[in-house]
């Protein structure tokens, strides 16, 4: 039997099978055959019978309510719905008889009776489900008229900003409900009441107010007008769609951008994207208005000193300013004066050119990228102790794992999509450990999920809590020894179970470091060794910490030892922050690494660089972020190429960063906005969008998907474009005429992305890496057989605890992280109407703190750390704990980062966010450090000549 080709563009009505167990019916007179456990309905559109249904669709599980799918089965009486009758052999069935057809016309009178009449100037009219099922029925009339009760005068609900309820228009089908359900696990509506009085309802509250995390799944569920993005009220109804991904977090999420020419209209998660099958989050789905933002700069600029007001160009001067004052620069100073900053919101060949212009035509290896500051270590611990800087499995690994554990991530917040499907898992029944100082939405928020164990460890303490869990694993015999001896260094292992046993490394001798109990942390123990199939997931509150790459290490120990590492429902699986920080790695972003994690001080893959290039290349390990900020403070390094990244806001002691860049003589920055870094620049390149560029990008799971260019560059050029302009000013050009083309040369160089190709992406969708002859599809799941490095190496995890200590001046411990509806650096998503749920940042604060120091919910408070001080809002919460206090980072005035010191990881410089020290008291005006923002910043965008109204402390 062949396999059955599934055509995305239709709805199959009910989910797909995975049974291998093949059935064979009759349908309409056609001999179909499928797997077990479909529906009819499903069958029949295998078949090309579409049975009408308006209740039903593919990406729910079936209802059947809708009472339109109604079929005969010969030898059965009644009219069962199709949506929810399985497949059986020899089943004989009629989809299409008079007496089907009286019946489907009848349940459509009396949808069409309780109806608006508004078809001609419906947003939806050529686009409604509704309507093209009353044409599929044949219904010409309704012989019940519009008198007498109806829910015609129904209030509309526009309180969201992205999209209006309108239930005048509700058949009450409940997809959108069993979407908030089954897709996206929030449960924020339901249908109240019953019979006539049944409506959705959001909690009884409108949309903004209620539960609701505007994720879309409702909207495209909804087979009518009722809930409906206003973009497309506004707009009207898209005439053709580009498939992409989105320039968001490390999900990596299909969307197909529906159009009206060079309009965005609406977004909507692709049904087959292989990151998130047809689901989204806001920011994705919603928030893509930054891309056409009136504070987008789309001229070139230029300027002798940050004092001066700035100069808009053309793009040659701009171009050639910029190449005379790099070369000028190298000629006073020597070569290694300046360097660049690749980013993770660029494409996989934007960086690419960007790090190949810094080692080709600037002779250096003075290239960074933003991962430095997020997620290093994880390149460093997974490379060292598994042989590859990635995660081991494919996002949907997760729904076969049985034991779930996360540390230091927040998933519903920074990768919700992923969320969505790990938390359908634990609603199976999958166990879940978190390990966390703060109570995430997973422990604290989540609908039909209750984590098994919070272990509310204190900031700074992952080493000692993986240490603890190891000795647990280890003295009570749980380590799989027959796959540690198969497939580990069993030298390394000797070492580290040797280790961990010591008395020292117990739950008990820990337990008051830590902070939490002692049996809550053998019990996890027990449970993450010998629950089944166990799978880790971490995120920032591992890797930004000054013992991160210790923690990854010690991750993968565990894996290792309990045999969880190799297989489907298992792995290390690091969640990355941004779109493309897996990606910005694999392109060779770091100092000391060539594309493909290969040591510039390897001779045989330097001379492969240097034939491809045509260009001497260095053997030295370059600058890393940190480095190149303390040199340019000496006044040693003098230039920076900053392209898509804003390193004033995100990197630690804005203080310090601010003034290596004072220091500088040529600050190069490319972007959209005129963000943070760009006020210190002495040459605006004005970027483009996600929208406005071809490439690719690779998300946590290492898949790498196309970015398709659905409109013209707003500002002329696609990014790539702009730094070969550069390279070629500075005498090397480079010939691409097309992305693709880049991807090719990234392909010929790299081993793992052997088999990758735009042509390759076009015809199977997304591919994970490695992808080579060996692995011609791409490779989701790593390690199966052995390790990259052959055996899998253990690491002693020593714990080292911080030099950040609380005392009696700076008695609290600061630590940070996101939030939903805003991303990063805030320089997209407040530009967009998700500041509707976030409009600042505030710090949370534990009751018993506030009430020490007299600090009520909205006070404004100052927070003083070593480094400097800033004023946020306070909220008084209990979801973090005694001596801790949490704020996010996406506004730039919040200055978060003016408080976080310049401690970094041991083997990474990743800088420690997670543990600052600080004291918090009330304040009733603004911190220095802010009133200069304030000031500074208004001149720079009044230089720009834009407009824009600061923040203010009211």
């Amino acid at each position: 039997m062949d396999e059955i080709k599934y055509n995305s563009s239709i709805d199959y009505g009910t989910p797909k099978s995975q049974s291998a167990k093949q059935v064979t019916l009759t349908i309409d007179d056609r001999e179909i055959t499928v797997p077990d456990g479909v529906s009819i309905m499903h069958a029949a559109a295998v078949a090309g019978v579409m049975v009408p249904k308006l209740c039903a669709t593919d990406s729910l599980e079936p209802f059947g309510s809708c009472r339109l799918c109604l079929v005969e089965i010969e030898g059965r009486r009644g009219y069962p719905a199709s949506c929810t009758t399985p497949v059986a052999d020899g089943l004989k069935v009629h989809t299409q008889t008079p007496k089907l057809a009286d019946i489907r016309r009848g349940t459509m009178e009396l949808y069409i009776s309780d109806h608006p009449l508004d078809c001609l100037t419906c947003a939806t009219n050529g686009d409604c489900e509704l309507q093209d099922m009353a044409g599929a029925v044949g219904l010409r009339e309704v012989r019940y008229g519009y008198d007498g009760e109806n829910h015609l005068a129904s209030v509309k609900d526009e309180s969201n900003p992205y999209f209006t309820f309108d239930p005048s228009k509700c058949i009450v089908c409940s997809r959108c409900v069993r979407a908030c359900e089954e897709t996206q696990g929030t449960f924020a509506l339901t249908i109240s009441g019953r019979g006539f009085e049944s409506k959705v309802s959001a909690g009884n509250k409108d949309f903004l107010e209620s539960e609701c995390v505007s994720c879309g799944a409702c909207v495209q569920a909804c087979p009518t007008a009722t809930l409906i993005e206003k973009t497309v009220i506004e707009a009207g109804t898209p005439e053709h769609s580009v498939t992409t991904t989105c320039a968001y977090c490390g999900v990596g999420c299909s969307f197909d951008a529906e159009m009206k020419g060079e309009e965005v209209v609406r977004m909507t998660p692709t049904k087959d994207g292989g990151a998130n099958h047809g689901h989204s989050c806001v920011k994705g789905r919603f928030a893509w208005g930054y891309a056409t933002h009136k504070d987008r700069i789309t001229t070139p600029m230029i300027r002798k000193s940050i004092k001066d007001p700035w100069q808009q160009v053309g793009w040659d001067e701009a171009i050639n300013y910029a190449a005379s004052e790099l070369t000028r620069i190298q000629k006073q100073y020597g070569s290694d004066a300046i360097g660049g900053i690749t980013s993770s919101r660029c494409t996989n060949e934007e960086v690419y050119v960007t790090q190949k212009l810094i080692r080709a035509v600037f002779g250096v290896n003075n290239v960074d990228t933003c991962a430095r500051v997020c997620h290093s270590p994880t390149g460093y611990g997974l490379k060292q102790t598994l042989g590859e800087s990635a995660g081991t499995q494919t996002f949907d690994s997760v729904m076969h794992s049985d034991v779930i554990f996360i540390i230091g991530a927040n998933p519903t917040d920074g990768h919700p999509v992923f969320a969505s499907q790990m938390k359908r898992r634990l609603r199976e029944g999958a166990k879940l450990i978190i390990a966390d100082p703060r109570e995430i939405d997973l422990v604290a928020n989540s609908p039909h999920i209750r984590a098994d164990y919070h272990l509310k460890l204190r900031p700074g303490t992952n080493v000692a809590l993986v240490s603890a869990l190891a000795h647990v694993i280890v003295t009570e015999g749980l380590v799989q020894d027959a796959f540690v001896k198969a497939r580990c260094d069993w030298d390394s292992f000797v070492e580290w179970r040797d280790f961990v046993a010591k008395p020292e490394n117990s739950p008990e001798a820990l337990a008051e470091e830590l902070g939490v109990d002692a049996e809550l942390i053998r019990a996890a123990a027990r449970m993450y060794a010998t629950g089944g199939d166990a799978s880790i997931y971490y995120g920032l509150g591992v890797t930004e910490h000054s013992q991160g790459s210790t923690t990854v290490m010690g991750i993968a120990n565990l894996a290792m030892a309990t045999a969880n590492i190799g297989r489907e429902g298992v792995g290390v699986n690091p969640l990355r922050g941004q779109n493309n920080v897996q990606g910005s790695c694999d392109m060779g972003s770091m100092p000391h690494e060539f594309p493909g994690y290969r040591h510039v001080a390897d001779d045989a893959t330097r001379a492969l660089f240097e034939s491809a290039w045509g260009r001497p290349l260095s053997k030295e390990p370059g600058l890393r972020i940190p480095n190149m900020l303390d040199e340019a403070s000496e006044g040693n390094f003098k230039g920076l190429y900053c392209v898509g990244e804003d390193i004033v806001q995100s990197d630690p002691n804005t203080q310090h960063v601010t003034h290596a860049l004072e220091n500088m003589e040529c600050v190069i920055v490319q972007d959209l906005f005129l963000n943070e870094t760009a006020m210190f620049a002495h040459v605006f390149f004005p970027g483009a969008s996600f929208l406005e560029k071809s490439g690719t990008f690779t998300n946590a799971e290492r898949r790498i998907s196309p970015v398709r260019r659905v409109m013209r560059p707003k500002n002329g050029y696609e990014d790539w474009e702009v730094t070969t302009k550069l390279s070629e000013a500075l005498g090397y050009p480079m010939q691409y005429n097309h992305a693709s083309e880049i991807m090719d040369e990234i392909a010929a160089l790299t081993p793992t992305f052997r088999g990758v190709s735009f042509k390759k992406l076009d015809e199977v969708g997304s591919v994970q890496w490695p992808c080579d002859d060996e692995h011609p599809d791409g490779t989701p799941i790593m390690h199966i057989d052995e390790f990259v490095r052959g055996k899998g190496k253990f690491f002693v995890t020593q714990y080292v605890p911080t030099t950040e200590k609380v005392n009696a001046k700076f008695p609290l411990i600061l630590t940070t992280g996101r939030i939903l509806s805003q991303y990063n650096v805030g320089a997209q998503t407040r530009r967009t109407h998700n500041t509707a749920w976030h409009a600042e940042d505030i710090l949370e604060v534990h009751p018993h703190d506030a009430e020490e120091r007299g600090i009520k919910e909205g006070d404004w408070v100052g927070i003083v750390s070593r480094a400097g001080e800033t004023v946020l809002r306070a909220k008084i919460t209990e979801r973090v704990q005694p001596g801790v206090v949490y704020t996010t980072f996406h506004h730039p005035e919040s200055g978060a980062n003016v408080i976080t010191t310049d401690n970094s990881d041991w083997a990474t410089n990743c800088p420690e966010f997670k543990v600052t020290a600080v004291q918090v008291s009330r304040v009733s005006q603004l911190s220095d450090w802010q009133k200069h923002y304030k000031t500074f910043s208004e001149a720079q965008i009044a230089f720009a000549g834009k407009k824009a109204e600061a923040a203010k402390v009211s």
